[in-house]
């Protein structure tokens, strides 16, 4: 009961009007986050990776200039999830239907497989988060979809593998989801944390049943309604609510 109240709190502290994903900073058992929540019916949420000439757009300028060019502009980005040395996504990636990368179900090395990790499916009007052999069993068509790992929050519950005690810390970026997929926020850290701490950002705080770690040290953040563009380290995947440029 009292996560479901955090979130409807939470969905109601970014009530009132406002276009496209919105972004706020929080503060969580003393850590400071910045969230951005998106309506997928609503907003126009989608994958990038690369460009017509198949090189990866790797900065928000970058995409940003190509979408100007198509009179639309990003109203938020991501980082969206791992890569290779050449920015080539690890794992499963879906971008407007087209299935360029493999889902990946088999533990490894790193993050990406400490499993469970996960699938974000982006369909017609939603978004939801799926931990990946949920996603190889059920198929769910995904207009867009990014691979990565661990999960943070897997049915209400931690990742297993998780230690309060931790000593690992990064600025970490994440994704969580109703499991409607009517409610989806993403999430970066304003500090290294810990993956204990981070997932309890989405369990305890926002009360999100399914949640999915991004990536850390090259976590980014375009929120233009927070005056916040990040630079840094060359992207693969970004995430992004895009919507027609103003006039």
């Amino acid at each position: 009961m009292i996560r479901g109240l955090a979130a409807l709190a939470f969905t109601l502290a970014l009530a009132g009007g406002a276009h496209g994903a919105e972004c706020r900073d929080l503060t969580h058992d003393g850590i400071t986050y910045t969230v951005c929540e998106v309506d997928p019916a609503r907003e126009e949420l989608r994958l990038f990776h690369a460009g017509a000439d198949g090189v990866p757009y790797g900065h928000f300028s970058t995409l940003e200039r190509a979408l100007g060019a198509r009179g639309r502009h990003l109203a938020f980005a991501m980082n969206a999830g791992m890569y290779h040395q050449d920015r080539a996504p690890v794992g499963l990636y879906v971008e407007d239907g087209e299935q360029t990368m493999s889902l990946v179900t088999s533990a490894g090395p790193g993050n990406f497989g400490l499993l469970p990790n996960g699938v974000l499916c982006i369909e017609a009007a939603r978004a939801r988060v799926i931990e990946t052999r949920r996603f190889a069993e059920t198929g769910p068509e995904c207009r867009h979809a990014t691979q990565s790992g661990p999960m943070l929050v897997i049915d209400g519950a931690l990742h297993p593998r998780f230690l309060a005690d931790s000593t690992s810390r990064f600025v970490r970026n994440g994704v969580g989801a109703t499991e409607a997929g009517d409610r989806v926020v993403f999430a970066i850290s304003g500090r290294p944390v810990t993956f204990h701490e981070f997932g309890r950002l989405f369990r305890d705080r926002l009360g999100l049943p399914q949640a999915l770690y991004l990536d850390g040290n090259v976590s980014r953040l375009h929120a233009p309604g927070l005056g916040r563009s990040d630079i840094g380290r060359w992207m693969g995947p970004i995430v992004a609510v895009v919507e027609p440029a103003a006039d």
